[in-house]
């Protein structure tokens, strides 16, 4: 899409504001679908963040199925507003929350606890023998890779092989009120790392022979430790992998049930940048020039909207319309102003908008209550945010 067709579209709306280009998320969607191939995709709630487009890919295809959420109160705020098969996918140890989870569980709601230690074992266990319910709880296989003087992937899980899983499912058997009934095993160092930046060709060559070499070593894990808990006698619900940026290598494991896409539905900076796939942005924010305080500096009203995770320049929103604009190295973007080095041919005046993209999908709805959605050169409706409805998780 170009700078003058959204500049059109929102003639005279206020700024700053976001938006989702719902002709776009179709696209992404679709592409998405492909690339999932057979398996269930499982929709990664803290990258959407708003209940109409959860909805609305929910009701898609339905291979599109469950929602993987970022906390317990979110999923139990879901789950009282009608929604199923709810994967917790980070530990829980508020009993408070584990006992809201529990209530939910026992009107026949399906939400499963992240688990990966004994203390969780034990601490959702008693909160099930006071509400007198057996609470499914899932095991967080760690899928990170150790190098020579490099952990390749997340300190997440404690479980990171045969043995420590072993020590897991006796802990299991030990709590009478929980049931192992899931796997999850997220291999971030393959979905959430870019492996085809600009300009870092020798850093690219290294990214993808680290995946390479990874992905043999986790997907070994993954299966090994998946029999081992069906041959002690576990059945399992769903085994859920991957993420936007491993589609192509998670679905060729037989053993994993569903994948998790958020991410690419949305498409944020940081997945522009992947060797296999490319889709296009489709949630955008747009912020007001306000001063031009030399010739082709274009300063903008807020924009500041970092992203989460180690500090470093990939973590700030980009300039993305129109084509020409780029920040600048001192200031980049601000809380209160965002100066625009502009060198492009479109004619740029007090009050016109900068369209610019977030690094992190989701994240971009925690500075906005609603999204305005747009169709065919049209705005088509304006919905709310998790933030619109009065909910904030983390």
């Amino acid at each position: 899409m170009t700078y003058k067709y959204y500049k059109k579209i929102f003639q005279g709306k206020e700024m700053p504001f976001a938006f989702i280009d719902k002709d776009i998320l179709t696209e992404n969607t679709n592409q998405i679908l492909n690339r999932a191939g057979n398996k269930k995709i499982r929709l990664a709630t803290k990258s959407i963040r708003c209940r109409a487009i959860i909805d609305y890919l929910l009701a898609v295809n339905d291979q599109i199925q469950g929602l993987m959420c970022f906390t317990a109160p979110e999923a139990v705020w879901l789950s009282k507003l009608g929604y199923d098969d709810l994967l917790i996918a980070y530990p829980t140890v508020h009993r408070e929350h584990i006992r809201d989870v529990a209530r939910e569980v026992k009107k026949g709601k399906k939400i499963y606890l992240m688990t990966d230690k004994e203390e969780h074992l034990i601490r959702i266990n008693q909160i099930g023998e006071q509400e007198k319910t057996i609470l499914p709880i899932c095991l967080d296989l760690d899928m990170s890779s150790k190098f020579p003087g490099l952990h390749f992937g997340v300190h997440r899980s404690s479980v990171n092989d045969k043995k420590r899983a072993t020590t897991y499912l006796e802990a299991v058997k030990k709590n009478p009120f929980v049931a192992l009934v899931s796997v999850m095993g997220y291999e971030a160092q393959i979905a959430g790392v870019g492996d085809n930046v600009k300009g870092q060709g020798l850093k690219n060559t290294a990214v993808r022979q680290l995946k390479k070499r990874s992905l043999k070593e986790i997907t070994k894990r993954r299966e090994e430790v998946v029999e081992m808990i069906k041959d002690q006698g576990f059945a399992l619900e769903l085994v859920n992998g991957g993420g936007t940026g491993s589609l192509e290598s998670t679905i060729l494991e037989e053993g994993v049930t569903e994948v998790t896409v958020g991410s690419g539905f949305y498409t944020s900076t940081l997945f522009d940048h992947y060797q296999k796939f490319r889709h296009l942005p489709a949630a955008i924010f747009a912020i007001e020039i306000v001063r031009q305080p030399a010739k082709q500096i274009y300063t903008c009203l807020g924009g500041g909207y970092v992203a989460s995770g180690a500090a470093g320049t990939d973590k700030v929103p980009l300039p993305y319309l129109p084509p020409g604009c780029k920040l600048t190295k001192n200031e980049m973007a601000g809380e209160v102003q965002t100066p625009i080095l502009y060198n492009g041919k479109e004619a740029l005046s007090i009050g016109d908008p900068i369209f610019m993209r977030h690094s992190k999908a989701g994240e971009l709805c925690e500075r906005f209550n609603e999204l305005t959605l747009i169709s065919k050169g049209r705005i088509v409706e304006k919905v709310p945010t998790y933030r619109g409805e009065g909910q904030s998780f983390l």
